[in-house]
């Protein structure tokens, strides 16, 4: 099936909704988070930001806040949104994009004082997978109507390795996670009727302070500017519209991924004239009614 990508150009009068708005986000002093930091400041918007150590830039704003705050802990985060609650009175977007490389060998053959095989670490997991999906949840729960007035948004960063082949194991599964988690979460919003949106980026290679710029230069692979993926964030931020969709850069061009290429592909294996799983799972559990359906 022929992908329809038609690159998405973003004006600055695209983002321009952002202005007076309250952001919280994870991640926010390095790479991505810190560019989109810089960007949402310099459109007037008032930023929350957790991190476990400060932006080594020293980012003297009146309209941001750090916090320290470790996403595998879940009462660190419930501080962050508590601190952001008390300072703004409301959040309007979150932006769960704290994350970190390859941690885990499945080759391994480390043994323990025992003689066993070691576990992989679930390091990778615990922040990219784990860590953003309690920052959606909590996100979700500040947002609802009875919390404050309206709605808002959640952003979560996966990456291309959540919809092709990558050896990094742990971290593939992570951003998989990442885009199963937003889409189950927007079918779940859409049913429950909650003004809450819930969407993804997926960049390619990144200038994150992660990558060795020196070694990926000598290979021939061009690192984008952070500022591309954290613009694809603030659109999808800005943008009513969007919904469960997932915005691809690579190489400073974006691309809508979900609605145009993975959602028809889906359609297109499973037959358009046949219920989706989604739709079966949500028959069967009114079907069953009771305890069961509240569960979803």
């Amino acid at each position: 099936m022929a992908a329809n990508t038609a690159a998405i150009t973003i004006k600055d009068d695209d983002l321009a909704p952002l202005k007076g708005k309250v952001v919280l986000l994870t991640g926010g002093s390095s790479g991505i988070g810190l560019a989109t930091t810089q960007l949402l400041l310099s459109l007037g918007a008032s930023v929350v930001l957790g991190d476990l150590l400060p932006p080594k830039e020293g980012l003297d704003h009146p309209s941001l806040v750090f916090q320290k705050c470790d996403v595998t802990n879940w009462k660190d985060q419930l501080a962050l949104f508590k601190k952001t609650k008390e300072i703004h009175g409301r959040i309007d977007h979150v932006f769960a994009n704290a994350g970190i490389s390859i941690r885990a060998n499945y080759l391994a053959t480390d043994l323990d004082e025992n003689g066993d095989l070691k576990e992989p670490s679930f390091q990778s997991l615990d922040v990219n997978l784990r860590g953003a999906m309690n920052t959606a949840t909590l996100g979700i729960y500040y947002m609802r109507p009875e919390q404050q007035n309206g709605g808002g948004s959640i952003v979560v960063t996966s990456s291309i390795a959540a919809f092709q082949r990558f050896r990094g194991v742990d971290y593939a599964a992570g951003k998989h996670g990442n885009l199963g988690f937003v889409r189950g979460m927007r079918q779940l919003l859409i049913h429950e009727k909650l003004p809450i949106r819930i969407n993804a980026i997926a960049p390619s290679w990144t200038e994150t302070g992660i990558l060795p710029a020196v070694i990926m230069e000598q290979i021939g692979v061009k690192l984008q500017p952070p500022e591309v993926p954290a613009r694809s964030a603030l659109l999808l931020m800005a943008d009513e519209s969007r919904n469960g969709q997932l915005l691809h850069s690579t190489e400073g061009k974006i691309q809508e991924v979900e609605e145009s290429v993975l959602v028809p592909t889906a359609e297109e294996i499973i037959g358009k004239d046949k219920p989706t799983e989604d739709t079966t799972l949500m028959r069967m559990l009114e079907a069953m009614g009771g305890e069961y359906k509240d569960k979803v």
